[in-house]
């Protein structure tokens, strides 16, 4: 198949879309890229891209059209947006390619596969969107615009739309599916459950060496979502001083992580390495002693598979779990996780728990996590039932 991929985001900006569209060249198939200049997490296009529009990595054929750079502003972010959104549909009006299928990966904004459904339009070919952030919870949860605003009925009417005119459409959570039909009144007949693979599977360096101790790591992005406050609390009522939590990342709540830490007196327990690219942070993964996913259960987006679970998943670790949902069932299903309620004292429990582990019970539990990674999160498995699904 000739496939054309549309997402905003790709290769050298941190997202596993670049892995997907890589993996279907090595299985035969020829790929185009429709996708932005880098820019996320820099706040500027990388000049090394302000004069490169078209370019191959790895077999692939990238695309990229200008936008304006996304930056910590909410207006930079809405232009940001709005740019791909104009400049993707100018730049598939003007294409002639003629493509098999369209695979469109919906991260946030929604709005990035609104070129794959005019592709599909002009051209009467299936578009398969790829849901793994949904619209317009997403923006709900996050406390970007409130429910009974006029733009809150903007952007869900505006979202309805495009996932409407999908061909066919693939969710990165079973209970994606329930808001489909609930909250967007859309059939499910044409919805099927395809996860979301880790960015990093695997680390081939270095590992970070921790010393004595227990080490528990969390590494993801760090905002109320992610119920950031309840670390030091929980770490505050642990009087072992041989536990350290490591967390990597950025996001609303850096600053007061910061704060509340060295508040709490916590500076040589909780340690924040802040923010560290993908490929050298997985080094801290390999010789964690557990690794620490949580997510506020609210609304749907609470009930999801975060991406954060199957790359913890991935490096075959044991894992405390603060979550609900899907992510739960999976840990259930995976057998190698403690389970925590969304509470600092519960939180605590779970961490001594981890302590008392011996190094074959940490080992059990790392083998049967990654065992239920390589059976549904690999890269190999979404792989194939992306390419199931566009065949």
């Amino acid at each position: 198949m000739r496939i054309l991929v549309v997402c905003q985001f790709y290769y050298p900006e941190n997202f596993v879309i670049t892995n997907i569209a890589e993996s279907f060249v090595k299985a035969g198939h020829t790929v185009d890229v429709l996708t932005g200049k880098p820019n996320y997490g820099y706040g500027y296009i990388l000049p090394e891209y302000k004069n490169i529009s078209e370019e191959v990595i790895n077999g692939v054929n990238v695309y990229r059209v200008n936008l304006y750079p996304r930056k910590k502003s909410r207006l930079s972010i809405i232009r940001n947006y709005l740019s791909f959104w104009r400049n993707s549909k100018k730049w598939v009006k003007k294409c002639k390619t003629k493509y098999d299928r369209v695979y469109s990966m919906n991260l946030s904004p929604v709005t990035i596969c609104s070129a794959g459904n005019l592709y599909s339009k002009l051209h009467d070919t299936p578009h398969i969107i790829h849901c793994v952030d949904l619209w317009p919870e997403s923006v709900l949860v996050t406390n970007a615009v409130k429910e009974n605003s006029l733009m809150y009925k903007i952007l869900y009417k505006w979202s309805r739309s495009i996932y409407s005119k999908a061909s066919k459409i693939l969710v990165g959570s079973p209970s994606f599916a329930e808001y489909f039909e609930k909250t967007l009144n859309l059939s499910t007949e044409n919805i099927h459950y395809v996860p979301q693979c880790s960015l990093i599977e695997k680390y081939e360096g270095i590992p970070y060496e921790y010393g004595p101790g227990t080490h528990i790591l969390y590494c993801g992005n760090l905002g109320m979502i992610q119920l950031i406050p309840l670390i030091g609390e929980a770490m505050s009522m642990i009087k072992d001083k041989d536990i350290y939590f490591h967390i990597i990342g950025m996001g609303p709540l850096s600053d007061y992580l910061i704060k509340d830490i060295k508040e709490r007196g916590l500076e040589n327990n909780v340690i924040y390495h802040g923010p560290i690219v993908a490929k050298m942070a997985a080094s801290y993964f390999v010789n964690a002693d557990a690794l620490y996913v949580s997510l506020k259960s609210d609304g749907t987006v609470g009930k999801t598979i975060p991406n954060k679970l199957a790359m913890s998943m991935a490096f075959g670790r044991p894992i405390i779990g603060v979550i609900k949902g899907d992510g739960r069932k999976a840990l259930v299903e995976a057998g190698g996780a403690f389970f925590a309620d969304e509470n600092a004292k519960s939180i605590a429990t779970a961490i001594l728990a981890v302590k008392k582990m011996d190094e074959k019970e940490k080992a059990l539990f790392g083998k049967l996590n990654r065992a239920y990674y390589e059976s549904n999160f690999s890269l190999k498995s979404v792989s194939e039932k992306i390419l199931y699904h566009l065949k």
